[in-house]
């Protein structure tokens, strides 16, 4: 008999805490990814600097703290809260003589282990060989070899430059294919554009309630967990507002603080749905003390994508959980509304919000219309809200709310 069950991990936090940085946060969120990527958390170690050591990270009396820890409570890696050097990881492995990791490392193993479609696929592994490329050098003396075997003697290619040539190769690939989803995708915005249906992107923080909020809403069937990162995939649903019009809600993969630059290049495509939506709502988890950095780093990273000077409405999420002491605004939403996803708590209040939003961005139109026309107010049926509508013997009279691209179509 074999035992098969996966050994879990059992790993030591370690953080170098600079001027103005709250590095316990920080660690409290790097724990529960590294719960997420399925480790236990059994120490974590903090030290001020002006910066972080170019060598090792930490300094000697640290590192020596880490070994006595390593060994006191049996513990299996070290996971670094920042993106470490090829030589940072290769001297904190030879001093420390146990597995070395970083945020990054992390992040990209959950997200290899969370996705499902094929773009999402083709996207990590673009982002893990593009943090892997760059850390070659430093993955141990192997690689620095030759390859061996007849034809590899003299000035042949060294095993390091076979695995960068292959890595290179596998780039271009994924690259390519990952174009062709992204025009895929471009059809389908264009499409969605053309129709005139506005598009709602749901944005935030990572577990703040995005998916959650959608199944509620829609029906979506979305894969909804207590856990960073549950889902990766963009998910488009339609949705009814209460005076009958139809909008898009459209779910888009969480941010984090010191999200990779790998990820947020090979996730561009589907982070970009919301540049391309007409509001955000963005969802916050009211109950995390540290939700107002969690809102920072969501516009942060909005800001990164060029993606501002749209409507925004802030959901505080999870009110149900929360003791309503904490009274929290977000000056840059055209609106904050406390709701619960799961219960539904708030959600009519949301949609009245959000249809007066979509209303205010739409022309007031008043017309009679021909009887052999008549076909065109079903446009207005689709696209805008009919306020009135009346036969008479000069034609239908009509008032409505209408977007421009349709006003325009029916003058």
């Amino acid at each position: 008999m074999y035992n098969t069950d996966n050994e879990i991990e059992r790993v030591i936090l370690i953080g170098v805490q600079l001027e103005d940085d709250d590095t316990a946060k920080s660690l409290d969120e790097l724990a529960e990814l590294a719960r997420t990527a399925g480790a236990e958390t059994v120490g974590r170690i903090i030290q001020p600097r002006e910066y972080a050591h170019p060598s090792t990270y930490i300094g000697k009396g640290k590192l020596d703290e880490a070994r006595i820890m390593i060994d006191q409570m049996d513990a299996t890696g070290i996971i670094c809260d920042d993106e470490l050097s090829p030589a940072q990881l290769k001297n904190l492995e030879d001093i420390l003589d146990t597995k070395v990791m970083d945020r990054t490392m992390v992040i990209l193993d959950i997200f290899a282990a969370r996705a499902s479609t094929s773009e999402g696929k083709l996207q990590v592994e673009m982002a893990q060989l593009k943090y892997r490329m760059t850390r070659l050098a430093g993955l141990g003396t192997t690689l620095s070899r030759l390859g061996g075997g007849i034809g590899t003697r003299g000035p042949g290619e060294k095993k390091l430059e076979t695995d960068r040539r292959i890595i290179k190769d596998r780039l271009s690939k994924l690259s390519n294919e990952l174009k062709e989803v992204e025009n895929h995708r471009n059809v389908l915005r264009a499409r969605r554009v053309n129709t005139t249906t506005p598009v709602v992107a749901i944005v935030g923080y990572t577990n703040a309630g995005k998916s959650t909020l959608l199944n509620k809403l829609s029906d979506a069937g979305v894969l909804s967990e207590d856990k960073l990162f549950a889902t990766l995939d963009t998910t488009t649903r339609s949705k009814v507002l209460p005076n009958g019009e139809k909008v898009l809600l459209t779910d888009t993969v969480g941010f984090i603080r010191k999200l990779p630059h790998h990820l947020i290049q090979a996730f561009r495509s589907t982070l970009e749905e919301a540049k391309y939506a007409d509001i955000l709502v963005h969802v916050v988890d009211a109950s995390n003390p540290d939700c107002e950095h969690q809102i920072k780093t969501v516009y942060e990273t909005l800001k990164s994508l060029n993606v501002e000077d749209k409507p925004v409405i802030t959901l505080l999420n999870k009110c149900d959980i929360t003791d309503g002491t904490y009274i929290l605004k977000d000056e840059n939403a055209d609106a904050t509304i406390r709701i619960s996803a799961r219960t539904g708590y708030g959600l009519d209040e949301f949609m009245q919000k959000l249809q007066e939003i979509i209303m205010e961005n739409r022309i007031e139109l008043n017309k009679v219309f021909s009887y052999k026309d008549a076909g065109k107010i079903q446009l207005i049926r689709e696209y805008g809200q009919l306020i009135k509508e009346e036969y008479t013997e000069q034609g239908i009279e009509v008032q409505a709310k209408v977007p421009r691209s349709v006003y325009n179509q029916l003058q």
